[in-house]
Order: C-alpha cells, then structure tokens, then sequence
C-alpha cells in the first residue's frame, strides 16, 4: 500500500453499527474510515464515487441487497477488496457472497483486532472469514461427491435456480413475477443473468439446459414464451 492507509467504506443501514465499527477502526494501524452507506445501492454508488480500497458489507440492506451490491462492485472495480460483516452465517448466503467476490466473511461479533486484522488481509489480496464460518466452508468441501449428488448450474444463487425452475415448466415473466412476488423488471433482470452465467443466447436454450438437468420437471416439448 505505499505507506498509505487502507481506505475503508463501511456498509450496514444501522447507524449504530456503523458508528460502532467506524470507533473500533479508528484505534487500527493504517486504516482510514474514507465513507459509509445506509443502503446497498448507496454502497454502490460510493465505491463508484470514493474508489476505496476495502468495503466493510453487510448483507442485509435496504435496496439490491449486499449480495448484488457486492457483485456490482467487484466487476465495475475490480481492484476494491469486499470484506463481508454480517449476522447471517448459513451456507447458502456464504457461498452466495464468495461467488459474487467477497474477499472475507466476518461476524459482526468479531472483536477489534480481527477487524484490523482483516481490513489489511483482504487488502493484501488474501482471503479471510471467521473460525465458524471456516468451519462450515471446511464441512462443506469435506463432504465427497457420493454423499452430496452434484447439483445443476452452481453458479447460479438460489433465486436464479428457482426462475430457472419455472422457465422450465414454460411460466413466462408475467406469472413468475406473480408467483414469486417480484417486479417484472427484477424477473427480467434475474433472467439475463441466467442467461450470461449458463453461456446461453435466449429462453430456448435456457429451457433445454434447465431439462437436461432435471429442472422444470417435465421433459416434454412446449410452446416457449417470449422473453
């Protein structure tokens, strides 16, 4: 880093949190507290804005959410390191976070000196969690591939799975939106990135994975609706 500070934005819509993580990092070596953001879109638009060197990220925040905030960031700036500092340590929502491009996986109960000790890792380029959540990742990749049958299209998380689903089952946009109680362009917008993580041009070819794989539960051909 040159000798210059690590320059941190910190992401969580309780103030408190942010107050409170802003005074531990205050007291750490080389780490400067450049900005903070009360939503996951605010994140977005000051990692844009303040190009910091790491994003402290909570998950669950008002707007996109700081799965797709992280994700966001990580491909327009590749260069900021995105430390994840969060409550929630179910499988699903870590692994979600690692292939969006989280560097690190903290709980918020982690104390001052793993904080610090975390801010620099992650600028360094090193990956970093919590002992719990190491261990879930270690159970995870412990398990062989006869005890857990591979599953379809890891790469997509597990709302794009669903969709996938019921693209499957030949539901088009408007009945997805309604089943599932998104907005049209949310629909739309998980769809394109189905589509760009399985490698496919439109909804046939979609279709013809997602049935190849199992999903959708009905192999037969239908009329495919338009995107």
């Amino acid at each position: 880093m040159s000798g210059e500070p690590i320059r941190v934005l910190i992401a969580d819509d309780h103030p408190p949190v942010r107050a409170g993580v802003r005074a531990l990092l205050c007291f750490a070596t080389g780490i400067k507290v450049v900005a903070e953001a009360e939503t996951s879109d605010d994140a977005i638009r000051a990692a844009a804005e303040h190009q910091p060197d790491v994003i402290m990220m909570d998950l669950r925040m008002p707007g996109v959410g700081g799965v797709e905030a992280t994700r966001t960031v990580v491909r327009d700036s590749p260069h900021i390191a995105v430390l994840v500092l969060t409550m929630v340590e179910d499988n699903d929502t870590i692994f979600a976070a690692l292939r969006a491009g989280a560097r690190g996986y903290l709980l918020k109960e982690s104390g001052p000196e793993e904080l610090a000790r975390a801010v620099h890792a992650v600028a360094r380029g090193e990956f970093i969690t919590s002992p719990g959540v190491a261990r879930r990742i270690s159970s995870f990749f412990a398990t062989t591939y006869a005890d857990r049958p591979p599953r379809a299209f890891p790469a997509l998380t597990e709302r794009e799975r669903e969709i996938l689903g019921l693209i499957a089952q030949g539901k088009n946009n408007s009945h997805i939106a309604q089943h599932l109680f998104l907005s049209p362009k949310t629909v739309r917008n998980h769809i394109s990135n189905i589509f760009a993580k399985l490698h496919v041009a439109d909804r046939a070819e979609a279709i013809v994975r997602a049935r190849e794989a199992g999903l959708g539960g009905e192999r037969r051909s239908r009329t495919i609706p338009a995107l």
